[in-house]
């Protein structure tokens, strides 16, 4: 039995679990105040080509969307998300746990559309009654989506545009960020993001550390984030555990490298069942890949394999999701494909 169910199966890459076991025994200071934290953050300012950039490191995804929309709103302010959106159906409320509502709009293939964004927006501020609503203060987007969609370096811009017209705050959620910027169909880069957004993170946990996402304002962070970090439970004590991933992902442009793996396996995998007659709920350019299933076919694998059941299609048919990721072989893919 082995498993595509999600891409953080896997524990660390070898040169991460190399350079902890070298240093293990070092002292450093708490709270990623230490020099390898800060040698990190310059290697990201530097890809992201935002050298004024503030940069935190977090425990993980769910504490990073948390603790940045906590930190970003006020209190009579909500975050906008496409309805699939990670944060409006997989954080089990922590938004709203925080005091802060998601407030859903259509998706398109998990995107939202910059169309639907601002119909919303305009007939909000045309009610006179908004003042006891629920007043957005965010947008909210996950690149990839949660069906491994892109988001356009059009579709972002024109998003972003529309965030500064309604004085908006644009947050990019980035766990899975290296298996989109390493798409060819992706026409967005770490320094677009920078221009574009006020805050995003680069996914560590799904993308080849034990653990961690690198939260970056490019322009400047609110006030006491760091307190607020603390406050919502996110603060490593031992920060320098979080530091030296990300340096080590982001020397020699390993985190690029080894997302481009899951990328070449994800392709080699639906390309094996595409040659196999299967069809495909739609066309992901990412590490996740949504395969329609016949119900008896999907309980024979799902005895061999692990996947994820994403959604009923009819009464004989299921859309379940196979994910790829940094670790994922070559053998592994071809093991599958010999199943089907």
């Amino acid at each position: 039995m082995f498993s595509f169910a999600s891409d953080y199966t896997q524990g660390a890459h070898p040169a991460i679990l190399d350079r902890l076991a070298r240093i293990n025994l070092e002292q450093q200071p708490g709270y990623g105040e230490d020099p390898i934290c800060d040698s990190a953050k310059e290697k990201i300012r530097t890809a992201c080509q935002a050298p004024d950039a503030d940069v935190f490191f977090l425990v993980g995804g769910t504490q990073a969307n948390a603790t940045i929309i906590g930190g970003m709103l006020q209190n009579y302010q909500g975050v906008i998300a496409a309805v699939t959106g990670h944060i409006a159906c997989h954080e089990a409320g922590a938004i709203e746990a925080g005091g802060h509502k998601v407030i859903t709009l259509p998706q398109e293939n998990g995107k939202m559309k910059a169309a639907d964004l601002e119909a919303y927006l305009k007939a909000f501020y045309a009610d006179g009654t908004y003042t006891h609503m629920v007043i957005p203060g965010m947008v909210y987007l996950s690149f990839p989506t949660e069906y491994g969609t892109l988001y356009s370096l059009e579709e972002l811009t024109a998003i972003s545009a529309i965030c500064a017209e309604y004085n908006l705050k644009l947050f990019v959620d980035g766990a899975r960020m290296g298996y989109g910027l390493a798409s060819p169909a992706c026409d967005v880069t770490l320094a677009d993001l920078a221009r574009l957004c006020d805050v995003f993170y680069i996914g560590g946990t799904k993308v080849g550390a034990l653990f961690g996402e690198a939260v970056v304002f490019p322009k400047k962070a609110p006030a006491y984030f760091f307190t607020t970090i603390k406050q919502k439970g996110a603060l490593l004590a031992k920060g320098w555990l979080l530091g030296v991933q990300f340096d080590t992902l982001f020397t020699d442009n390993l985190y690029a490298s080894i997302s481009k793996n899951a990328i070449d396996q994800a392709f080699r995998l639906r390309d094996g069942f595409k040659a196999k007659g299967y069809s495909f709920y739609l066309d992901s350019p990412t590490n996740q890949q949504f395969v329609i299933l016949e119900n008896d076919k999907l309980k024979e694998l799902e005895q061999k394999v692990t996947f994820s059941i994403w959604e009923p299609l009819d009464a004989n048919h299921t859309v379940v999701r196979f994910a790829t990721s940094w670790a994922t072989t070559a053998q592994q893919v071809d093991t599958l494909l010999e199943m089907i």
